[in-house]
């Protein structure tokens, strides 16, 4: 067997970084960045919703969600999210995936609008529509991952597309960042407004109605950036490998890419008889594909699912780990806003300190190191830390030493995001043929939002003290946050030893890891 590639693939292959690829950037980022605003404002809030909603005159303790509330609210954009995955995986294949590019964002506008609207000022009523749009919000989200990830890639060059995707990729630490920032800006603004006593000085007056308004302002900013990125969305061409690969409508390919890239290219002899090899037109379920692509698919599958059980326990669930070592304070010696202020100041430190910094280490270092290298070694500093963190966890949260079990935590997430957390990302948009990335990607984004819900769902249960009256209203006893992260710490372990089924992509073009135009010579 020969390759032969197309010369418009090759020219995107060779292009020198150019403006184009930093407006791709900029407008599949923004939608990444929107994603993760959505996805994460909402640990911001839970707290707050519980006063303003749950509260009980009669409790010691501020009011708090019942627990299959919390789960919902929690879960329900992660169940949204994995169905919009599979979903608009699938259809960007069919359809393209610029046709499909536009429906998601605008989902994702419109839901970020209706969750802040939710109807009424009962409990149920304002949990119900909250629930609803916030899992429309996550299927348009869901759609994003495979699009946003596909689209980099199938425009990048060679030379540079592990960092182009990880960029894009980092705008997720950027939006969690900025979910941090508008919690203390609306929070800080609504407590010169409306200053009011703690919840043990008056339990009535220390959630003042217009703290209703926090939570929903902080909901709806993600439409913002959403909708900013609307127009340039739009304007983008599809791109070459889904025209000429897919659709096998070369000379369209031909014509897009010389605009794009501003030079001309010329269309070559017999170029459908490569695109249009019955041989290579396996569909997902073939044995040419299990053959080919099964063991890959099994390493992205379940690196992906075993690090999202990690990585979003610990993300929607830090205020938890914070509030039990004393960096938040109780929540009676608090009024509703100075809490968001407080769950949202730690949120963003650590964003700031580790999160965002560790995206960008990989956007540094992907095309140096290699998707493997990174992937194995986060996965390995996870398992290290979380351990580091766990079996002393009696010795952390005393008084002194808490400063220290921050920094260690604070090291998981830089690791998590300098590691597994964004190759996952990255391999499954590089490693399969263009008639079925999308696909792919969906599938393997699905994989780890099951388990982010496995994650969310088990951790707001296991976390919980195991002795009965330190459990939060309405939950039995869990095993404990020190257990908790021990399981945790064995998850990242297990996650690095199927690191060994992924494939390392760097310096190879896409077209050479799917086997796409794979030709014999006598069909050349």
């Amino acid at each position: 067997m020969a390759e032969q590639q197309l010369v418009v693939l090759k020219a995107l292959d060779v292009a020198k970084t150019q403006l184009y690829h930093f407006t791709a950037i900029v407008i599949a980022g923004m939608g990444f960045f929107t994603d993760a605003y959505d996805l994460f404002c909402v640990s911001l809030v839970t707290k707050l919703l519980g006063r303003l909603y749950y509260f009980n005159p009669a409790s010691e303790k501020p009011g708090s969600l019942p627990p299959h509330v919390a789960a919902a609210v929690n879960g329900v954009a992660l169940c949204g999210t994995l169905a919009g995955q599979l979903f608009f995986g699938w259809l960007g294949d069919k359809l393209g995936r610029k046709k499909v590019y536009g429906l998601t964002l605008i989902m994702m506008i419109v839901c970020s609008i209706a969750s802040g609207l939710s109807f009424g000022n009962q409990a149920k009523g304002v949990m119900t529509t909250l629930c609803f749009f916030r899992f429309w919000l996550g299927f348009g989200i869901g759609g994003d991952y495979p699009l946003s990830a596909t689209i980099m890639s199938e425009y990048a060059n060679k030379k540079t597309r592990g960092a182009f995707i990880a960029a894009v990729f980092a705008m997720q630490g950027i939006g969690i960042l900025a979910g941090g920032f508008v919690a203390l800006a609306v929070s800080s603004i609504f407590d010169k407004q409306f200053p009011s006593p703690t919840y043990k000085e008056d339990r009535f007056l220390s959630t003042p109605p217009e703290a209703d308004y926090i939570w929903r302002i902080i909901v709806m900013f993600g439409a913002i950036p959403a909708a900013l990125t609307f127009y340039w969305r739009m304007k983008m061409p599809e791109t070459a490998r889904y025209t000429a690969l897919v659709a096998k409508n070369i000379k369209q390919a031909t014509q897009d890419m010389s605009k794009v890239l501003q030079v001309e290219l010329e269309m070559e002899e017999r170029a459908e008889d490569v695109v249009k090899d019955p041989r290579l037109n396996y569909g997902l379920f073939s044995k040419e594909f299990l053959s080919r692509h099964g063991l890959p698919l099994l390493g992205c599958t379940s690196t992906w699912f075993l690090l999202d059980i990690a990585f979003y326990s610990q993300n929607l669930f830090q205020k938890d780990i914070f509030s039990a070592i004393g960096w938040i304070p109780k929540a009676d010696t608090m009024n509703a806003i100075h809490e968001v202020f407080k769950i949202g100041r730690a949120q963003t430190l650590i964003a700031l300190c580790s999160t965002v910094p560790g995206y960008w280490f990989t956007v540094a270092f992907i095309d140096i190191m290699g998707r493997f290298a990174i992937q194995l070694m986060g996965f390995f500093f996870m398992t290290v830390f979380m351990f580091a963190i766990a079996f002393p966890y009696n010795h952390w949260i005393k008084p002194d030493n808490r400063i220290g079990f921050v920094i260690m935590y604070s090291l998981t997430f830089f690791f998590a995001n300098f590691g597994p957390n964004a190759t996952t990302f990255i391999v499954p948009a590089e490693i399969f043929p263009a008639r079925l990335r999308s696909t792919c990607h969906g599938i393997s984004a699905a994989t780890g939002k099951a388990g982010a819900i496995v994650g969310a769902f088990g951790f707001l249960y296991a976390a919980q003290s195991q002795d009965p009256k330190k459990t939060d209203a309405g939950y039995p006893p869990g095993i404990g946050v020190k257990n908790s992260l021990i399981m945790l710490g064995v998850i990242n372990f297990v996650g690095m030893l199927f690191t060994f089924l992924v494939p390392e992509p760097k310096g190879k073009s896409l077209e050479e890891l799917s086997g796409e135009t794979e030709v014999s010579p006598d069909e050349k």
